[in-house]
């Protein structure tokens, strides 16, 4: 529930804090006082519009504070970094002059859609906005399906399931067949790109060795004949008179420094120095006469590499840089080709399915169909008997089902027919809750049958039927009790006091018949100096509330008269929340668990 509001800078509130308790409390004030603003303030920290309109000065701040021990609230709340204060929950949000908004969630800054995420978890608001788009029939098919609960919950998540499946499966059918020629010319451009590198067959790492190879017989040649003077250089050769190769000069050099060695060891050790040198030279003489001997002169050989080369090198051209990219392209081209030669079996495959899966949706939409008849039923006992409660005790509630023809629809079996009926993601049922107000009068739409004032006791009633299934703990209501009076307003005050039994009621209202069964009793007050209007909150005590009462009854809270007809309505109120032990909405919330 709500422990606290404070609003800051809000239209008329410069700064108002509302404490708030469990059960019952009502909000009220002259018109133009700024109760709006209160509701305003509370649709902020819910994650609603920021309106730069309601801004006062630079900037309208909201803070509130919330018990809830719902696991998934609290779970939310440490997904999005927040902290719990002493198992309390801290909402904030701000709104600057030029529109731009934040929220806070647990001390922590969030995006607003996590507020509005929470916010179906924590209150429920019911405000004439809200009647009005309740009217459409289009809504009022998701409301029944939430007073039903489990049951059609349940068949709801697994009809929208097979419903997606079906839609992806009809998205994928036309998909391959508009789009046959497009693949078939892709296939054609695949296949004579694999058949052109098959041709080729190239391996994967072959092109450096390729470059090499073509390198090396390209300059057999000069490459003998470097190697070929080099060794003569070393060693010299057989037609050589003198001995003029480097070998023969460094072992002349060694023996000349051998033979002093004698008389200075350090020529003695430069003379071994020469011979470590000279067998190298040998070693690498010996290596450059075997290199001489590998060298051939192939042309037929040179040519083959270099054609070689050149088919590579159209590959690379045609489909990726190098060789190895070639061959990922050829390797994934295989793939994507046999993906578009098996699309005449995936049709195959997916008109089967889709045949599965379309009936498996017109048994599930069948099911669903007749779930929410029987939840209508209850439906409409159950807001029947409450409007009995609401001075309305011949009024009968109830729930009009319609199915459109369509010759693409579901083959179902409606009400022993077959018929083939027009669907979407909330199945076959079009429905609207209709109003008989009095013995003789013909059920129409709500919205049609009903006056202002039963049209606001009619959507009291349903909200109040509503609460008995609904697991918020916090109920709003804005002036729903619009266009009521008398009589009629007073049970409507009852069975807001009932309501309050079992969850914490929250409710701006006009109607002092309404505001007198408040266990809790709030006014907003506006203070004028001449150049600013400013409104403040306050809690009344009992004398106060009779003041307030007397003014709401007559405008004039000075009255006797109004005054003590302000305290008799205290004193009844009191009475009746004293006898009534009941919870609000018993008979509703077991025809509820029972339609489930």
């Amino acid at each position: 529930m709500i422990e606290e509001i404070r609003i800051r800078g809000v239209g008329v509130i410069d700064d108002a804090t509302l404490e708030l308790h469990s059960g019952f409390t009502v909000v009220t004030g002259e018109t133009g006082a700024g109760k709006t603003m209160v509701l305003t303030g509370l649709d902020l920290v819910l994650g609603g519009k920021a309106d730069a309109a309601v801004v006062r000065g630079d900037k309208a701040e909201v803070d509130a504070r919330f018990v809830n021990s719902k696991p998934q609230v609290l779970s939310r709340v440490e997904q999005a970094g927040g902290e719990l204060d002493d198992d309390a929950i801290l909402i904030g949000r701000t709104v600057a002059r030029e529109g731009r908004s934040r929220a806070f969630l647990g001390g922590r800054a969030v995006p607003v859609s996590v507020l509005a995420e929470l916010s179906d978890e924590l209150v429920a608001v019911h405000g004439q906005n809200d009647q009005r788009r309740l009217l459409a029939p289009s809504r009022q098919r998701a409301a029944l399906d939430r007073f039903a609960g489990a049951r059609i919950a349940d068949l709801v998540t697994t009809y929208r399931a097979s419903y997606e499946r079906l839609r992806e499966i009809e998205r994928e059918i036309e998909q391959i067949t508009s789009q046959a020629r497009e693949r078939s010319r892709e296939a054609d451009l695949l296949r004579a790109g694999i058949d052109e590198i098959n041709g080729v067959a190239p391996i994967r790492g072959e092109w450096d060795e390729l470059v090499a190879a073509t390198a090396r017989l390209s300059h057999a040649e000069s490459l003998r004949e470097v190697a070929d003077r080099a060794h003569e250089y070393l060693r010299g050769s057989a037609e050589s008179v003198t001995q003029t190769d480097a070998l023969s000069l460094l072992d002349e050099a060694r023996r000349a420094l051998e033979s002093q060695r004698i008389h200075d060891e350090e020529l003695g050790r430069l003379a071994d120095s020469l011979s470590e040198g000279i067998a190298l030279i040998t070693d690498i003489a010996s290596e450059l006469a075997s290199y001489v001997a590998s060298v051939e002169s192939d042309p037929r050989s040179l040519e083959a590499r270099q054609q070689r080369t050149a088919a590579l090198n159209a590959l690379t051209r045609r489909y990726a840089p190098t060789v190895d990219e070639v061959i990922d392209w050829f390797d994934q081209a295989q793939v994507r080709l046999a993906e578009l030669e098996t699309d005449d079996d995936r049709l195959v495959e997916l008109s089967g399915e889709h045949l599965h899966v379309r009936e498996q949706v017109a048994t599930v939409a069948m099911s669903l169909s007749q779930a929410r008849r029987e939840a209508a039923v209850v439906f409409g006992q159950a807001v029947s008997e409450e409007l009995t409660e609401l001075a309305m005790p011949n009024a009968q509630v109830s729930v009009d089902f319609r199915h459109a023809d369509h010759p693409e629809g579901l083959d179902v079996v409606i009400d022993g027919v077959r018929r083939r009926c027009a669907f979407g993601p909330s199945g076959i049922d079009e429905i609207e809750i209709l109003l008989s107000p009095h013995h003789g009068a013909p059920a129409r739409p709500i919205s049609k049958g009903a006056s202002g004032g039963e049209l606001s006791r009619v959507m009291l009633a349903i909200e109040v039927v509503f609460a008995g299934t609904d697991p918020v703990p916090t109920l709003v209501f804005d002036e729903v009790d619009a266009g009521v009076g008398g009589r009629a307003a007073v049970e409507i005050g009852r069975r807001l006091s009932r309501l309050a039994r079992s969850a914490q009621v929250l409710i701006v209202t006009h109607l002092p018949q309404v505001a007198a069964f408040a266990d809790r009793h709030i006014v907003v007050e506006k203070a004028d100096d001449g150049q600013i209007t400013v409104s403040g909150v306050r809690v009344l005590n009992e004398t106060e509330r009779v003041t307030e009462l007397a003014r709401m009854l007559a405008g004039l809270s000075e009255s006797a008269s109004a005054a003590a007809h302000a305290q008799e309505l205290l004193d009844v109120a009191a009475a009746e929340r004293a006898s009534d032990a009941k919870p609000a909405v018993v008979k509703a919330s077991k025809k509820a668990k029972s339609a489930r």
